[in-house]
């Protein structure tokens, strides 16, 4: 079989997933899969028990690859949005529903016309107590 200079049963760093382009996340997402079918291929012919520990390690790498992936399509379509009004319900903030349909801080400050007279008229009293 031959090995890539990617493939290796190692963890692969994810400050190191990070610094790549787009184009170099997939090249290596294709290495880290034909080096997945190429290690199962060996575990089905019974070449040993170790393989079930570089197929783990071979998965997670996958799966790290692609969550790096996801995160830099899902932050340059963030960067899209910056600024408008409306962005997209999946790149909401999710927090709570409660949360969510609170009143922001404008809406829960606001008086109404008939409360603003009032404050104005009947101001609250501030008496000066002789020592």
């Amino acid at each position: 079989m031959r090995q890539s200079p990617l493939c290796s049963a190692t963890k692969v760093k994810v400050s190191a997933l990070h610094e790549k382009s787009q184009a170099e996340l997939t090249q290596s997402l294709d290495q880290y899969k034909r080096e997945l079918l190429d290690l199962k291929v060996q575990q089905v012919a019974g070449a040993g028990a170790s393989k079930g520990s570089k197929i783990r390690d071979v998965r997670k790498n996958i799966s790290r690859v692609l969550t790096v992936i996801t995160r830099k399509n899902r932050d340059s379509v963030i960067a899209q949005y910056a600024g408008k009004k409306h962005i997209p319900k999946d790149l909401r903030a999710k927090k709570t529903r409660a949360i969510r349909r609170a009143l922001t801080k404008h809406e829960s400050t606001r008086r109404t016309v008939r409360q603003q007279k009032k404050d104005a008229h009947f101001a609250v009293r501030q008496y000066a107590i002789k020592a």
